[in-house]
């Protein structure tokens, strides 16, 4: 007996090992590392697994930390400053086809969050549908309005980080160019199958497809999103565009007035993500982010020493102008002149214009027009 405890006891030092050894295994199979270097015999990572905002790391024996990717992991990668010089691509790069408006950064603070409340049963129509795919969009991405309270949700699945808010803006950028695309390819059929002018709503249209475009190509600079969000802007894009272009061939004013609404949800989106780059280390990854170069060329104003926040401020502007656009286009005739596209000077009243000075958040009544 006693020679038999002894082997045990010799034993359990190479049992307990094999255990330690195996877990080890298992731990770092469900990873792998971001660099394909072989890690040294002296450098050989702890059993630790620490989260810092979404992303994943293995801290190492001499103090060091080796991001890793979960196979499954469905968050964003937001670019770190190396990353960022290597995705700018500035190889062809053309001057912008649709010159954006001068805006100042005053101008851009000034952008605030409005509603119009439904007055027609299409109105209601519109908004309720805008509703339920804002209740799908903040499931998919969860989230939740915060209400100025930024660490309203910390612990919970609906506290926002850098990478959750850069996968949002992604998917909501993917979407929003669908509507202007859309209306803007069934009016020119229109104009060319009838035989005559669209009255340039086609031009404002496709102004604005290419500025929501310009939006997702400065984000997929700033962040490079998963497997999962990329499957989702594939289904979301070819469900939404066939219902949006069936329904703008029957009724393109509820179309207008849903996309006015749909402008208003990204207004609360952007302002939610402004009031949190307000809080010194809330978002530290967007924090660090610089503007890209195709933001710089495209929006007046931004330079290499700008801030994310200002490039925000900067897209917020622009969907609040969208919400202005629709919601105006909304109260239109589809054979009414496009009032944006032309001011006439011997008319002395407030008119819709490109700036955000005179601006009508809930769009322009017809009877107000000079059309």
């Amino acid at each position: 007996m006693l020679s038999k405890s002894i082997i045990i006891n010799h034993k359990l030092p190479l049992l307990l090992a094999a255990k330690s050894t195996t877990t080890s295994f298992i731990r770092l199979a469900s990873t792998s590392t971001a660099t394909s270097s072989p890690i040294r015999k002296e450098d050989q990572p702890k059993q630790e697994v620490v989260a810092d905002n979404g992303t994943h790391y293995v801290k190492l024996s001499k103090e060091k930390e080796l991001p890793v990717e979960r196979l499954f992991d469905i968050s964003t990668k937001v670019y770190s400053p190396t990353d960022e010089a290597l995705q700018d691509d500035t190889k062809f790069i053309t001057h912008p086809l649709y010159p954006h408006p001068v805006w100042t950064l005053k101008e851009c603070e000034k952008v605030g969050i409005t509603h119009r409340e439904p007055r027609t049963i299409g109105d209601k129509i519109s908004y309720y549908g805008t509703q339920y795919c804002r209740g799908l969009f903040d499931i998919f991405t969860g989230y939740k309005e915060a209400n100025g309270d930024s660490y309203k949700y910390k612990g919970t699945r609906y506290f926002m980080n850098d990478s959750k808010f850069i996968t949002r803006c992604l998917f909501l950028e993917s979407i929003a160019a669908v509507p202007p695309s859309t209306a803007g390819f069934l009016r020119t059929l229109h104009s060319i199958r009838l035989l005559r002018r669209d009255k340039a709503w086609i031009d404002t249209l496709a102004d604005e497809a290419y500025n929501e475009r310009m939006h997702l190509l400065t984000f997929i600079k700033v962040g490079k999103p998963s497997w999962f969000t990329r499957t989702m802007i594939y289904l979301g894009q070819g469900v939404f565009t066939n219902i949006f272009f069936f329904t703008y061939l029957l009724n393109p004013r509820y179309c207008h007035r849903f996309v006015g609404y749909l402008e208003e949800e990204a207004v609360k989106t952007y302002t939610h993500l402004i009031d949190d780059l307000s809080i010194p280390g809330r978002l530290p990854l967007l924090e660090k982010t610089k503007v890209p170069k195709i933001a710089q060329q495209y929006w007046h104003g931004l330079n290499e020493n700008s801030s994310f926040k200002d490039l925000i401020l900067k897209i917020r502007a622009d969907e609040a102008k969208h919400r202005e656009i629709n919601h105006t286009f909304a109260n239109l005739n589809t054979t009414d002149r496009n009032p944006f596209a032309l001011e006439i000077k011997d008319f002395h009243e407030p008119q819709p214009n490109d700036g955000l000075e005179v601006t009508r958040p809930t769009g322009w009544e017809r009877k107000d027009l000079y059309l």
